[in-house]
């Protein structure tokens, strides 16, 4: 049960904790709670998925329950294991035990037959040693589950998820089935780095975010640097929303555009001059950009220079990434949609180059 009446609600909750939805966003958030159906976000990297999850289990006062995903993850790491040192101690407190009841026994044949009908309680409740995803389900306290980066996973894990997203439970062959004690609150997130499985969004509902327009980016920023004066915060947004024009490999994501903010901040930025974040521009690229050769493309780009050929020589995409290049038409410019082809991420540069464009639709802080 959501203790959230609407949208509206919702959002202003999650605004008192510094996370700046618009009213689309918070309206699809609410309907997750209230129909308890799992919210998968997909969108580029640094957009306010992970930061949601967070913002959520603060606002609905509920712990929350991380499963970072990454490329081997299997279901020792996200469901639960056996604690094998706790059962060998159990067994060697039993030994002596043990061997008074099969001292009477005739031959070997006749010993392993008694020791088979035994229950040890070896593979109990005792000796699981939790994961994430079970501690969900066992939790005595309602939770939101935040399933970060799933994309990063196979799809055999993808598998082990849909008991918990459709059922609420997970099954131990050994022990038995366990329900969940509340209706856990799950989020999940992609970086676009590869198409999940049909069977798995079946389960859920959508939500594309991706980077938020330049008055709600300036909002979010205000919000996490208190203390920017409103220019530079401006100065700051128009600089990232420049960058993210161009084809660089990492685009800045908004917890990028927070801590450049903050380190303009820092070094004493006028914000009444229009001229000012000039003589600081490549110090800040140090916070926005993470390659050498996006620094470098900047600094060409933004001084105004051609761009040396070395730089700007596309690079041929792999057979694996997208034939072409969607695009919508915007005013004064064409943008290129992030659904068109992989995420803005590191691993998405070595199928294909990167992206730059950016999506109107309105976001929370870093993911």
């Amino acid at each position: 049960m959501t203790p959230f009446a609407s949208g509206a609600e919702l959002k202003d909750a999650l605004r008192r904790h510094d996370y700046i939805a618009d009213d689309e966003f918070a309206t699809v958030v609410h309907l997750a709670t209230a129909l308890e159906r799992p919210l998968l976000l997909e969108g580029p990297a640094g957009v306010g998925k992970t930061e949601l999850a967070k913002a959520l289990a603060a606002v609905g006062g509920r712990k929350l329950v991380r499963l970072q995903c990454y490329e081997g993850l299997d279901d020792s790491r996200a469901l639960y294991e056996w604690d094998y040192a706790k059962q060998l101690l159990h067994v060697q407190m039993l030994r002596d035990r043990i061997g008074e009841l099969l001292a009477g026994r005739a031959d070997l044949a006749d010993a392993s037959k008694f020791l088979a009908q035994q229950d040890f309680g070896l593979y109990s409740e005792t000796f699981l040693s939790v994961r994430p995803l079970l501690e969900a389900v066992l939790s005595e306290e309602p939770v939101v589950l935040l399933v970060d980066e799933v994309d990063r996973t196979e799809e055999s894990m993808e598998a082990l998820l849909l008991e918990v997203l459709a059922e609420r439970q997970v099954t131990i062959p050994e022990v038995g089935t366990f329900t969940a004690r509340s209706t856990p609150w799950v989020i999940l997130t992609s970086n676009d780095t590869r198409e999940l499985s049909p069977a798995l969004k079946r389960r859920c509902l959508h939500y594309h975010v991706g980077y938020p327009t330049p008055e709600r980016e300036r909002e979010i920023v205000t919000a996490r640097v208190p203390d920017v004066r409103p220019g530079t915060a401006h100065q700051i947004v128009d600089l990232s929303r420049t960058l993210r024009d161009l084809p660089l490999r990492k685009s800045p994501s908004i917890s990028e555009v927070i801590d450049a903010t903050r380190a303009a901040t820092v070094m004493g930025h006028d914000a009444d001059d229009p001229d000012s974040l000039g003589g600081m521009r490549d110090v800040l690229l140090a916070t926005l950009l993470k390659y050498t050769g996006d620094v470098d493309l900047a600094k060409t780009r933004l001084g105004g220079a051609a761009p040396a050929a070395a730089v700007s020589e596309p690079i041929e995409p792999e057979a694996s990434a997208p034939e072409a290049v969607v695009t919508e038409s915007v005013p004064s410019r064409e943008r290129v949609t992030v659904a068109s082809r992989p995420a803005n991420t590191t691993t998405a540069v070595f199928r294909g180059r990167g992206g730059g464009g950016r999506d109107a639709a309105g976001s929370g802080l870093r993911g």
